[in-house]
């Protein structure tokens, strides 16, 4: 027995963080989530599986129209015509619709109920799916608790939307614990919620497969499905990838360049591997530059006109297929703060306070504060749009070195007050 376990497919998605300058591909990714879907469809029927499981989050949110279950209920009439099953819950983006509600699905399309949980049998396959289907945007019980023992004599797989026990960049919901779901019994957990691939647990099986499709630079890397095959017993799986756009990052370590020329060709050699590592799917890459050295001082007073200069390298070295979703710029000048620190005037007071806080937890523990009030007030479409997570604390730590930069490149003189 062999199927596809996927979640989060967020069908009609907008991508976020696609930078509105010359060579960007708006129109090539704009419907990215679509083209991932029918990748997984067009997979299944090439592959011959049993059945498809979707565990939450199919859509993303209330459609505009009918166009959206329409574009996935013709997808699964494809399947359903080589008589392949597919098993789906709601999750919290669903239960938001109200139009897919109204809509009818093919009849090889089982949804399972929100009311209480639920066991469908398969009796050709050996197979009973258990699963339930959220019942608002927002569920906080343990729906797992309520599932059912395993069915003897049956493949027993488990559906479900979840937070787990927490995931950070997840709302906690349907929270559960391995040991919850190891009592039913079940072979397999099939969860959705989470945009990352993660094995939970082999004994049984608990897995997240991750999203569909990256939306933004915070999904990153390959994105698709599990291959889940069954024999004599036995379970394995496998990632397949499926995005037809992929998001990575790319650190360029500025320390040795003589010059920016040098950076460029650096920058020229990364996107070309980058690019090969994406098996031709367009891509969406963000640089960091980071380290100390001479470079600074133009990457300081002009970083507009280096980010244009790297960004028509990255069009040039791919033929268009991969363009800067962001350039960070973290370098440091060749001076350091304990020199800086020297002495009794202004600047020196300013370095020596920056020193203090050269460790990362008192760093954070100062934009935690300062940002409390900022991130209730920052939109939510702002903070997406720019892949902005300030409770990441990676994030933060990025933030807060760019600003330490532009300090240091002041206090150093090195660059034009009005550059940045």
């Amino acid at each position: 027995m062999r199927f596809l376990h996927c979640a989060d497919i967020h069908l009609d998605s907008p991508l976020r963080g696609l930078e509105r300058y010359e060579g960007a591909p708006v129109e090539e990714v704009r419907g990215a989530t679509r083209r991932a879907f029918e990748n997984l469809v067009q997979f299944a029927l090439r592959e011959k599986v049993d059945f498809v499981v979707i565990a939450g989050d199919l859509y993303d949110g209330d459609w505009p129209d009918f166009n959206t279950g329409l574009f996935f209920a013709k997808g699964m009439a494809q399947l359903g015509e080589s008589g392949i099953a597919v098993y789906v819950v709601r999750g919290n983006h669903d239960a938001a619709s109200k139009l897919s509600r109204a809509l009818r699905l093919p009849a090889n399309v089982h949804l399972l109920a929100a009311r209480a949980p639920q066991t469908i049998v398969n009796d050709a396959l050996g197979l009973a799916v258990h699963g339930q289907s959220f019942a608002t945007a927002a569920v906080t019980d343990d729906l797992a608790a309520g599932y059912p023992q395993a069915l003897r004599g049956h493949f027993n797989l488990g559906l479900l939307h979840t937070s787990m026990t927490g995931r950070e960049g997840h709302e906690p919901y349907a929270p559960t614990t391995e040991q919850v779901l190891r009592a039913k019994g079940y072979d397999y957990w099939a969860l959705g919620h989470v945009h990352a691939r993660e094995i939970v647990a082999r004994e049984p099986w608990v897995v997240y497969p991750g999203n569909l499709q990256g939306r933004n630079i915070r999904e990153r890397g390959a994105k698709g499905c599990e291959l889940v095959t069954v024999e004599d017993g036995v379970i394995s799986t496998e990632s397949i990838a499926l995005d037809v756009l992929r998001w990575n990052e790319c650190a360029l370590d500025v320390s040795e360049l003589a010059d920016l020329d040098a950076l460029l060709d650096q920058a020229q050699a990364a996107v070309r591997a980058h690019l090969v590592a994406a098996d031709g799917r367009i891509l969406g890459l963000r640089v960091r530059l980071h380290g100390t050295g001479s470079l600074h001082r133009e990457l300081a007073a002009r970083p507009e006109r280096v980010v244009e200069q790297l960004r028509a390298v990255a069009l040039d070295a791919s033929a268009g297929n991969v363009w800067l979703e962001k350039v960070a710029i973290a370098v440091r000048p060749a001076q350091d703060l304990a020199r800086l620190g020297q002495g009794g005037d202004v600047v020196a007071l300013l370095a020596q306070e920056l020193a203090t806080l050269g460790s990362a937890e008192p760093l954070l523990d100062i934009a935690r504060e300062v940002l409390k009030d900022v991130r209730l007030k920052l939109p939510r479409e702002v903070i997406d749009d720019e892949g902005l997570d300030l409770e990441d604390p990676a994030v933060l730590l990025e933030l807060l070195r760019e600003a330490e930069s532009e300090i240091l490149a002041r206090l150093a003189g090195e660059a034009d007050g009005d550059a940045r």
